[in-house]
């Protein structure tokens, strides 16, 4: 089963007897443990880049705890500390968390677990700014192409495409899903075009009706029909110089894409009702949802128009099909909405993580913008959370059967193994509490797991909210292990 993410942790305490202790407790957790009895020495050994967490004793000779903790922090600020004493008292407590501790621990400790629990939180707090700093650093780099946000091979190819045509004059084709982004595409090839400084006009197609529309894109003289009280310019006009979008071309009528066509091939606009044409210097781009292809082939569709739009085609793929962009994107948004909101909120937990990853995304894009801004609208936590997450993301799909198996499908391999080992384990673990009445000793000997570590996995699988709580007895001798005070 999977285990807490090993660390290299840093113990310091002038107490031999504690300093074994604690030792041989993160030790038998699979940790790798550097042991100083020295607080001088623990400034030196915390210099070492790869030490995850420290565990310092408040009252050491030479240099206290909280100097080290000082000293630690100003060096190592991405490091996560956890105070030790046996002389706790609330100020000591608060005095160390606002110099930058993230845990305080009592001696003697009650048992192992706390421990254990107390750096496995540790852990996981250092392990989720790693990866919020990594996110921030790949949304520096070379992971954003305007407003277009994404790592993926695919999303790679259409930052390249959109790059190359957007320093020609060609008109340009955007296929995909609603929710991919089309409008970003088109809008990041304008302002990296020559025609920047002009304008980008865009429209919606399938929004208006057949005269809305043809008024809308060419302009109407004052009394073509009910309504004309004046004359208007047509949005080709409006866009002369710049950039015309065209979103959702494939829903506009027989009628339109004949006049469209025709300003596509002679470069000039007639308003409706006038008999003059106008001159007009304007970047077509496109977008649809639908697949023209086949409209062009059921006569939906001109065949002269399509071709006149499709110089250039950019597709772009929907969000389950490129599931390693979730996690930039979601940081993204989390960044955005977080900022707009004034909330202090930094990331998210794995368990979320992996849901997010997980789902298929029918909206794309933008349903993951809406999912992350309702998760800030209601969370009180200083990460995100399944808790957080809309009804349907409580757990990884589960894939114990050929139809569940196909719900994975979207993913790569290894996400989709990662998944659907999480989502066996949780169950297994739900299965195993039930069956032994949430007797935790019971269920960790049945499943051959030693106790502290199937708390643990209780914990990460978030079957300890209800067990943990329901189960009373006392530690074995094997899981009480008290030290001395210092």
């Amino acid at each position: 089963m999977t285990q807490c993410k090993r660390a290299k942790i840093l113990v310091v305490d002038d107490d031999a007897i504690v300093l074994k202790a604690v030792t041989a407790i993160l030790q038998r957790e699979g940790h790798l443990v550097v042991s100083v009895n020295d607080a001088v020495e623990g400034v030196a050994a915390a210099k070492d880049p790869s030490i995850d967490i420290a565990l310092l004793d408040l009252k050491m000779p030479n240099l206290t705890g909280m100097d080290l903790l000082r000293a630690i922090r100003a060096e190592r600020p991405d490091m996560e500390v956890i105070m030790m004493t046996a002389y706790a008292t609330v100020g000591m407590a608060v005095e160390a968390v606002k110099a930058g501790a993230y845990d305080f621990l009592t001696k003697p400790f009650e048992n192992i677990d706390e421990v254990s629990l107390a750096v496995a939180k540790a852990v996981e707090r250092k392990t989720l700014k790693d990866r919020t700093r990594v996110l921030e650093e790949a949304l520096t780099a070379r992971s954003q192409f305007e407003d277009l946000i994404g790592q993926s091979p695919q999303m790679r190819s259409v930052f390249k495409l959109a790059e190359m045509v957007s320093h020609s004059t060609a008109t340009v084709l955007i296929q995909g899903e609603s929710g991919t982004g089309k409008e970003l595409v088109a809008r990041a090839i304008h302002f990296r075009s020559p025609r920047k400084d002009a304008p980008f006009v865009a429209v919606n197609c399938s929004a208006l009706s057949e005269t809305l529309l043809e008024s809308e894109l060419f302009g109407h003289v004052k009394g073509s029909f009910t309504g004309a009280t004046g004359n208007k310019k047509g949005l080709f006009e409006v866009a002369h110089g710049g950039t015309l979008f065209l979103d959702e071309i494939g829903d506009i009528p027989p009628a339109t894409q004949v006049r469209l066509l025709r300003v596509l091939q002679e470069g000039e606009v007639k308003r409706v009702g006038a008999n003059d044409p106008i001159k007009v210097d304007v970047r077509v781009i496109t977008a649809t949802h639908v697949d023209l292809s086949r409209a062009k082939e059921q006569g939906r569709f001109r065949e002269d128009l399509f071709y006149r739009l499709n110089v250039i085609a950019i597709n772009l793929p929907p969000l389950r099909e490129r599931p390693e962009d979730v996690p930039l994107l979601a940081h993204h948004f989390l960044q955005l909405y977080s900022a707009k909101m004034g909330k202090k909120v930094t990331g998210f937990t794995p368990a979320a993580m992996e849901a997010l990853i997980g789902n298929r995304w029918p909206g794309n894009v933008r349903e993951l913008a809406n999912v992350i801004e309702r998760a800030l609208v209601l969370t009180f936590n200083e990460v995100l959370d399944l808790e957080d997450l809309p009804p349907g993301f409580t757990e990884a799909p589960r894939a114990s059967s050929p139809t569940e198996v196909t719900s994975l499908a979207h993913l790569h391999y290894n996400q989709a193994k990662r998944l659907a080992i999480r989502a066996f384990e949780r169950r297994y673990l739900s299965a195993l509490m039930e069956k032994f009445g949430n007797n935790v000793s019971n269920a960790a000997r049945a499943a051959g797991l030693d106790r502290s570590n199937f708390r643990r996995l209780l914990k990460q699988y978030e079957v300890a909210g209800r067990t943990m709580r329901a189960s009373s007895e006392a530690q074995t001798d094997d899981d009480d292990l008290s030290t001395h005070p210092s």
